[in-house]
């Protein structure tokens, strides 16, 4: 048994050391603008919707898409981001969320606030892929389409946790052996949050990101709740499998390799692909004006 779990936590370890230092459509964006000059704001017309919901990963909040607020605004689009429970400047307390219904619960709750007949575009960025999905199952009918930006798109039964066990390992090995773990109810009860240290932080999510964004992430970040990202989903063909999805590729990220990435997409196939060299884990820090222009491009689809 010592042997056994010496030999997990060097696969922890390993993983990190080696992240942190170490049949669908397909189009690969370099940044367009390197040389720091902006193209003219693109107004767009005659599309579905204009109101673009932007969905935070774990740890993360509304404040991390502030670049991506401002270029879809200056396109004359409607952005609103989201803090989910315990996110953010969301005052919850993240070692009481329990499951994913209590962590998406904000996301929820808006899109059954919308007006009858009015639709939006889910952006879903890491673990807020879960997130995405379950509002996909629970409301297809106030959604026109999912954009998943290297984000946990699983498949029915699946937990967002799965994605990463390949790198990782299986998530009860985790759960026993992760030095990254938070225990809210004592050591003598279930591990309540996940969360890494600044150098982790950097290295796994933020490896091409300016350093200003880099030091707003790591004052900002909270502790991510377990169970949302530990519990399967269940997804149907006729709520979940009725919204066209979109999956955003990061070719330099460290935290969701490109393997895994291509993983994801083929193993539940979404409607197109997008791939953005250079990118980390958070194109929103690393990469906004590729991200932009895909997101742009997205919501004029038809």
């Amino acid at each position: 048994m010592a042997i056994h779990q010496h030999q997990l936590s060097q696969r922890f370890e390993g993983s990190m050391s080696r992240r942190i230092g170490g049949s669908t459509s397909s189009r690969r964006l370099a940044d367009p603008f390197a040389n720091g000059k902006q193209q003219a704001p693109i107004v767009l017309d005659n599309v579905e919707t204009k109101k673009l919901v932007l969905v935070h990963g774990e740890g993360f909040g509304a404040w991390c898409w502030y670049k991506t607020i401002a270029m879809l605004e200056e396109a004359g689009l409607d952005p609103v981001a989201l803090d989910l429970t315990g996110s953010g400047i969301d005052n919850t307390d993240a070692n009481i969320i329990t499951s994913l219904e209590s962590y998406a619960k904000p996301l929820i709750n808006y899109l059954y606030s919308l007006p009858e007949g009015e639709k939006v575009i889910l952006v879903g960025h890491s673990c807020g892929g879960a997130s995405i999905s379950y509002a996909l199952e629970c409301c297809p009918k106030k959604i026109s389409k999912a954009v998943f930006v290297s984000a946990t798109m699983v498949a029915d039964g699946q937990k967002p946790f799965d994605v990463f066990a390949e790198e990782l390992a299986s998530a009860e090995a985790f759960m026993q052996e992760s030095q990254f773990l938070l225990y809210g109810n004592g050591r003598d009860k279930p591990p309540t949050c996940l969360m890494f240290n600044k150098q982790q932080i950097k290295g796994l999510y933020f490896n091409q990101s300016p350093p200003k964004d880099i030091a707003l992430a790591t004052v900002s970040m909270r502790p991510t709740p377990l169970a949302p990202i530990m519990e399967k989903l269940s997804l149907t063909p006729e709520n979940y499998g009725s919204v066209r999805r979109y999956f955003i590729q990061t070719l330099d990220d460290r935290m969701l390799s490109s393997d895994v990435q291509e993983k994801l997409v083929r193993e539940n196939q979404p409607h197109g692909v997008y791939k953005i060299k250079g990118s980390d884990h958070c194109p929103f820090f690393s990469k906004p004006l590729s991200l932009n222009k895909i997101l742009l491009e997205i919501t004029q689809l038809e």
